[in-house]
């Protein structure tokens, strides 16, 4: 990730951005509590957990000689060169160049302090991602890509759709990209965006080192959204440099608009993160009456859906089940809905941290696979 133009929506890594293409180890789940109503409840007692589902580790962080405000960014620019030189062997003249042409957008700060799903609520987000064109263009895209992606889909448990689903979502199956060039958007925010300048200028240093790694890109021409994620699936640096994939082994990963590389990629994401082949992804939810309302501390579907329905929150009749889940309350068309995300649900949370873009993407892979004719 995720992640990149994920940001546009969240707050990309995922991360996120995510923000947010972003990946984090899971922290351990706090138990259960009632939020507050007009009639104040007691806490729930602690519940059972089940284990966090492990995750990759934190990727790095530029240091506080980077990122702290208070020194003069000429400091910080050259802690940014030793930094990244230290880290990554990056040649520290090449570094300096490279910031000397680099430019501060304004533009990018605007777009990054106002994600979508900190003002809109389910109902609006949703249609931006599931209408007629975006369903439709995800089946004209299956349909055109169809043996690379089910020979990945094969090779990893990640059904196809959701690979398209997540094309779909972050740039419209290519179309939309990002038109920032990387190098700024970086710069902009490491050294701009106090807020997160540890993530970002930690991504700018990823940025040099996948420049040198993968000599097909060009760092002065490479672009993409206004918080540095790049190619069909919004790949930040570090996400490139981790977990992208070479899929039709022509010797280097190009996640630009190199559809085999794009593909394997998009699946080896969801893999490390945790993807269980086969496994249940969501379920719309019941609540009893008299239930309070829950709000939990993790996506990680660590509660068990005894304990959930104990609390008056179950899977539909015909809805899927899993071990265990955590619980989704939004708000729809007809009022509230609740849903209950399991292990692959959590996993698409790690492309963008937002639970409303993972909601996004399995229904937009659903709708994509019922328009899609078997063979």
């Amino acid at each position: 990730m995720i992640r990149r133009a994920f940001f546009r929506h969240f707050p990309l890594f995922v991360t996120s951005l995510a923000l947010s293409a972003c990946a984090t180890q899971a922290t351990p789940p706090k138990p259960i509590a009632a939020t507050p109503t007009a009639h104040p409840v007691p806490e729930a007692p602690p519940v059972a957990r089940l284990p966090p589902i492990p995750q990759p580790p934190e990727r790095p962080v530029a240091p506080p000689s980077v990122t702290d405000a208070a020194i003069p960014q000429a400091q910080r620019i050259e802690a940014f060169v030793d930094y990244t030189r230290q880290a990554y062997n990056v040649d520290p003249q090449r570094i300096r160049d490279a910031l000397a042409q680099a430019q501060y957008k304004q533009n990018i700060i605007d777009a990054i302090s106002r994600p979508a799903e900190g003002v809109k609520p389910w109902r609006d987000y949703r249609v931006i991602f599931l209408n007629d064109a975006r369903i439709e263009g995800g089946r004209a895209f299956y349909a055109e890509h169809r043996d690379a992606l089910e020979r990945v889909a094969a090779e990893t448990g990640v059904p196809a759709e959701y690979i398209v689903a997540i094309i779909g979502v972050e740039t419209n199956y290519g179309k939309i990209t990002g038109n920032y060039r990387v190098l700024d958007a970086l710069y902009t925010l490491a050294f701009g965006y106090p807020k997160r300048a540890p993530f970002f200028a930690g991504e700018l240093a990823q940025l040099f080192a996948l420049i040198q790694e993968e000599k097909q890109l060009d760092l002065f021409a490479l672009n993409g959204s206004y918080a540095g994620a790049m190619g069909m699936g919004q790949f930040m640096p570090s996400s490139y440099r981790l977990w992208a994939k070479d899929g039709d082994g022509d010797g280097r990963r190009d996640l630009l608009t190199h559809t085999p590389d794009v593909f394997a990629s998009i699946a080896n994401y969801f893999v490390v993160h945790g993807w269980q082949r086969g496994g249940a992804v969501v379920a719309r939810a019941t609540r009893d009456a008299d239930a309070a309302d829950l709000v939990l501390p993790t996506l990680d579907p660590v509660y068990p859906l005894t304990e959930l329905a104990a609390r008056g929150y179950r899977p539909q009749p015909g809805e899927p089940t899993a071990e265990g889940a955590t619980l989704l309350s939004l708000d729809g068309e007809l009022g509230k809905e609740y849903w209950l995300g399991y292990r692959n649900f959590y996993v698409i949370t790690r492309y963008n941290r937002s639970p409303m873009y993972a909601l996004s993407v399995h229904q937009l892979a659903q709708a994509i696979r019922a328009g899609t004719p078997t063979q």
